[in-house]
């Protein structure tokens, strides 16, 4: 009885969301081209962090080397992108990594993908508001603080704000406004900043190519110590210590420099998952997606490696200052007056920042209280302007409240958490569904191949192939060299149980490389964890993989999705204590609300109930039923 109990709760967890994607009908309104996705994607991830992250890294960790932390945390972020790209294929609906949690990996797992997405958001847009403010105020001369602190001290440290930001609650709320009175217009915004942003950057890669010189790639830290007397360029900046300069060179401080100098880096290139949350309100979003995705990371790298080269050239590394390395740089070569420039364009990055973190955070509530795992009073649309309008208020005055209130220096790791967890997800999601048997997938394929005239012969086909399955037993050799060329039950439970294992060896590989270092015990255990994991991939590799049309796929799988799940792991494990705590809080919250209210009113529980009670005659849909009991009902579909 209670095994049966435990079975029964096992399945409401486990259970998956069925999405129709035969039809392009959306309740939002479907108006965003691919270059609105580039613009977005673009926008959200070439954030303020430009003008000031590659003078800290290049000063303190990598020198000129942070050329090659940005490449390498580039193509470690692509390995997310391409992922996140398969599934804006493969499932055009809004939710992003929440909604293709909830189709592969079951309810649980969504909610906890889509609750930390909402935490994320929230913290995001708060400290960018706050920033923004920050930044407009310098620019102004501090009076905003000045007067703030004066008269509206709250004097409560650790706890609250120095003072409650009120310009950051105006902007928030001015946002919020934009984003509810229409979808086109916020992405026309966006468009407006981004453009202003990426000519800023233009304008500063430039300037390093005429201003700039090699020589400062290859400095001599002996020539520069024995400098003492001499007049310096610039007199006001002291000579350095021996310890800041490392060995000189393109490379002062070695590949440990280099990789030291990744995880802020990769932090940078957070924010192209804002793309997946527009299935529904871009025209063709199996193409528009993957486009989108890839091509704002290539943007934004190309402009990453431009500032940070061209930095590195028209200064010294080590006389790169942390806060303000353009301005103090453009002063370094005598334009002053670019500074300009500078302080225009991080406005503007902070700005496309802001709308990319209050973008996606509406849409993920609505799909989720549309789901019913959060209160159905948040899935209102808006009959005039077809946006989510009380999941985009009731976000932005969260939002709001927030920036007003607190000092979110100690929570801005939990964005960390959440995008990681996400991307982890992402990832072993199309290593699950790529190798899944054919009427798993069908539903998905459906969407990309029904004006394909040859789809009802290819169904029918594919179906009378894998229809009696010859494989039921599980062996060496039926694990290493499966007889059907196409997926079956065991291939996909084998996939299934092998990415879960792998799941926890990359957890426990990330824990043991953080914790235990380079200490003897510790690189034997993980060589040995390693091999075991390289063991696993194979075995996955050699099962057949899903035949289904998609307008992208994932190259090189299982690899790519394999090592994005340890590269996300293992900068999630190089979180403080403190953070995880808030994190175990935060869920904490979220399963309150899950179990005592989400479990039971979740779509998917409500169409279940409905289809065990067939007393009115309501049978159970066609995809449903081939996705739940493997049964190939999709001939009859095709043939239609």
């Amino acid at each position: 009885m209670i095994l049966a109990k435990l079975k029964d709760v096992g399945k409401q967890l486990l259970r998956v969301k069925v999405v129709d994607c035969s039809t392009d009908e959306s309740r939002l309104s479907r108006c965003l081209n691919t270059f609105d996705l580039v613009a977005l994607g673009v926008g959200s991830t070439l954030g303020a962090g430009v003008y000031v992250l590659a003078g800290a890294v290049a000063r303190d960790s990598a020198g000129p080397a942070i050329v090659l932390s940005f490449l390498i945390a580039a193509l470690a972020s692509v390995l997310a992108g391409l992922c996140y790209a398969e599934f804006g294929a493969r499932v055009p609906k809004t939710g992003s990594a929440y909604l293709y949690s909830y189709v592969t990996v079951g309810e649980l797992w969504a909610f906890i993908t889509g609750w930390n997405l909402i935490l994320s958001y929230i913290i995001g847009t708060s400290s960018v508001a706050r920033a923004w403010s920050a930044t407009f105020d310098e620019l102004t001369g501090n009076h905003i603080e000045g007067f703030c602190k004066q008269y509206m001290n709250m004097k409560s440290p650790g706890v609250l704000a120095e003072y409650p930001d009120m310009f950051a609650v105006f902007i928030i709320l001015l946002l919020t406004g934009l984003l509810a009175f229409g979808v086109k217009e916020s992405a026309m915004v966006n468009k407006i900043f981004t453009c202003i942003n990426v000519l800023v950057l233009l304008f500063v890669i430039i300037s390093g190519l005429v201003k700039g010189s090699l020589k400062n790639w290859r400095l001599d830290p002996e020539e520069i110590l024995n400098v003492t007397g001499n007049a310096t360029h610039n007199s006001s900046f002291s000579l350095p210590k021996k310890e800041t300069l490392g060995a000189g060179g393109f490379m002062p401080f070695g590949w440990t420099g280099v990789l030291s100098g990744l995880p802020p880096v990769f932090y940078a290139f957070v924010g192209f998952d804002c793309i997946a949350t527009t299935g529904e309100e871009v025209k063709n979003p199996q193409r528009a997606i993957p486009i989108g995705i890839v091509a704002s990371l290539l943007i934004c790298f190309v402009a990453y490696f431009g500032v940070s080269a061209a930095l590195t050239v028209m200064m010294p590394y080590y006389m790169l200052d942390k806060n303000s390395p353009l301005p103090v740089a453009f002063k370094y070569v005598g334009w002053e007056g670019a500074t300009y420039a500078v302080a225009i364009g991080s406005l503007c990055a902070l700005s496309t920042s802001l709308l990319g973190s209050m973008f996606p955070m509406p849409r993920v509530i609505w799909a989720m209280a549309e789901d019913g795992l959060l209160f159905k009073c948040l899935a209102t649309i808006s009959t005039r302007t077809k946006t989510p309008l009380t999941a985009t208020v009731t976000s932005g005055i969260v939002a709001a409240v927030m920036a007003f209130l607190f000092d979110l220096k100690d929570l801005v790791d939990l964005m960390s958490i959440g995008t990681l967890l996400a991307y982890t997800l992402v990832a072993a999601c199309v290593l699950v569904l790529r190798y899944q048997p054919e009427q798993l997938s069908m539903a998905y394929e459906m969407a990309n191949t029904q004006d394909d005239p040859d789809v009802s012969e290819s169904y029918s086909e594919r179906n009378s192939d894998i229809s009696p399955q010859s494989e039921d037993t599980v062996s060496i050799k039926s694990l290493l060299s499966p007889s059907n060329p196409e997926p079956s039950p065991v291939s996909g439970r084998t996939v299934n149980i092998c990415t879960s294992i792998l799941g926890v060896l990359v957890c426990v590989f990330s824990v043991i490389a953080v914790q235990g270092g380079l200490a003897p015990w510790s690189v034997s255990l993980l060589s040995v964890i390693m091999l075991v994991c390289l063991l696993f991939t194979f075995v996955v590799f050699r099962q057949p993989q899903s035949k289904a049309k998609l307008a992208f796929k994932v190259p090189l799988l299982p690899f790519v999705p394999v090592i994005s799940m340890f590269v996300n792991v293992y900068l999630m494990m190089q979180l403080d204590k403190g953070t995880w705590l808030r994190f175990s809080i935060w869920m904490i919250i979220g399963f309150f609300i899950y179990f005592g209210y989400g479990i039971r009113n979740s779509a998917e529980a409500v169409s279940n109930r409905s289809d065990a009670c067939s007393i009115k005659g309501q049978p159970m849909t066609t995809e449903k039923e081939s996705f739940l009991h493997n049964t190939p009902n999709f001939t009859q579909d095709g043939g239609d």
